[in-house]
């Protein structure tokens, strides 16, 4: 799930409601350098047992302005266990991300992102193939499949279709237990659960639409009755 900068009370409401079924939540982008309410939202989500990263913008401008460092002795202040590392704002080279993965993952859970947010860079599947296998080489937990928060970029085209083939072939080669498509759009969420299963991992969720995607999931929506309802998932 995505948090792009819910209240306290917003949370306690979100974790009433749903705290059961979000997996991991995200500070979007850069919002927890200016977040006033950052620490008693990062309680609430430690106390309901919800692990936090923030937004992968923070590490690139992080290994940007050489201040790496810095950023995990915060993490390690905040209490916070997992970090993401992603290429999709800067250009990073790939040893360099490769190095960080290896350091930081002897610490924290690692989720690498591979993907542009540039809707009009188009990356051939075989390239997607070949970062993703790197990173999860280099130890990174799973690897997120970039959408940004928009789901208009990565795997999907500017109007938000999905990019079918290019998803086929990436699942042909990874395992797609090991990857995270972020999927902010219902129509998205609903092409990757039917192509894949109840259980595949989808990213960028917002708040609203969490207990959403988990009716998805049940058979409890029209859009996936038949496929998970009605006995048609294999």
């Amino acid at each position: 799930m995505i948090d792009r900068g819910l209240s306290v009370a917003e949370v306690d409401g979100l974790l009433e409601v749903a705290g059961e079924i979000v997996d991991v939540v995200k500070l979007g982008w850069g919002t927890a350098v200016v977040s006033s309410n950052l620490k008693p939202k990062l309680e609430r989500y430690a106390a309901h047992g919800v692990p936090v990263v923030l937004g992968g913008t923070l590490t690139e401008l992080a290994i940007r302005q050489g201040r790496v460092d810095g950023l995990v002795a915060w993490l390690r202040e905040l209490g916070i266990r997992h970090v993401e590392i992603s290429d999709g704002t800067i250009a990073l080279d790939p040893a360099v991300k490769r190095g960080l993965i290896e350091r930081l993952s002897g610490e924290f859970t690692v989720l690498a992102e591979v993907g542009s947010k540039d809707a009009d860079f188009i990356m051939a599947p075989y390239v997607w193939v070949e970062q993703i296998e790197r990173d999860l080489d280099a130890g990174a937990w799973k690897v997120i499949a970039e959408a940004r928060e928009s789901g208009t970029a990565g795997i999907y085209r500017a109007d938000g279709e999905v990019r079918t083939g290019l998803i086929d072939e990436i699942a042909h080669a990874i395992d797609p237990g090991r990857l995270i498509f972020e999927a902010p759009q219902r129509e998205q969420q609903v092409w990757l659960l039917q192509r894949f299963g109840t259980e595949c991992n989808l990213g960028n969720i917002a708040a609203d639409d969490v207990l959403s995607l988990e009716t998805l999931r049940l058979g409890l929506r029209s859009d996936t009755v038949e496929r998970f309802a009605l006995g048609g998932e294999d």
